[in-house]
């Protein structure tokens, strides 16, 4: 009997080694084999190894499904929260956005692009299925160098959002805010009190 083969596509190595690093930190020994698929699989942004199996090869459903929250391994989500705030990049980024929050330009570092997609990402309404061209209009409203594709598919590919294999219905997921977008956000609210 063949093995199927299931591919694990990581859109940020730097996030996905830290990650990994974390886990395997925080493990006692070496990890088991299905441990180590687990840390792989949520260090790309799934919630477990089956939950990346069913991304890959849905069971007859339409949708493939996202990791439950209690599936999310709530300690190293809280780790990664509470790394340290990199304020150029914060400052960066902020500038990358208007007074109204709305996206003016796609930054060029990869970070930077992490952290403008978790700020576009608190905008979404949270447990809401939402179609294409909802989700589309949103972005179109929030960002204005004209590529809500580009933001739609990296939102996805981020882990931010889930969709159905079609990808008529789209669903934001739920996960701890990293530091540099939450400071981002304290500091737009901030500005805008005074």
């Amino acid at each position: 009997m063949s093995r199927k083969l299931i591919p694990l596509i990581v859109s940020d190595t730097s996030s996905f080694a830290k990650s990994l690093r974390m886990q395997l930190s925080g493990h006692d020994g070496l990890p088991s084999h299905l441990q180590f698929l687990n840390m792989l699989a949520r260090a790309a942004g799934h919630g477990s190894f089956q939950s990346l199996r069913a991304r890959v090869e849905p069971s007859g459903s339409e949708e493939a499904p996202a990791a439950p929250a209690s599936v999310v391994d709530t300690e190293i989500d809280r780790k990664l929260v509470d790394l340290k705030i990199d304020q150029k990049l914060v400052d960066r980024v902020q500038r990358s956005f208007d007074d109204d929050l709305r996206l003016m330009r796609w930054p060029a570092r990869r970070m930077d692009q992490i952290a403008a997609l978790w700020v576009l990402w608190s905008q979404i309404p949270a447990a809401r299925e939402m179609s294409e061209k909802e989700v589309s209009a949103l972005l179109r409203d929030r960002h204005l160098f004209g590529d809500h594709a580009l933001l739609r598919r990296e939102l996805y590919e981020l882990g931010l959002m889930t969709r159905t294999r079609d990808g008529s219905v789209y669903r934001r997921v739920e996960r701890p805010m990293p530091a540099n977008a939450a400071a981002i956000l304290r500091q737009r609210s901030r500005g805008r009190g005074s």
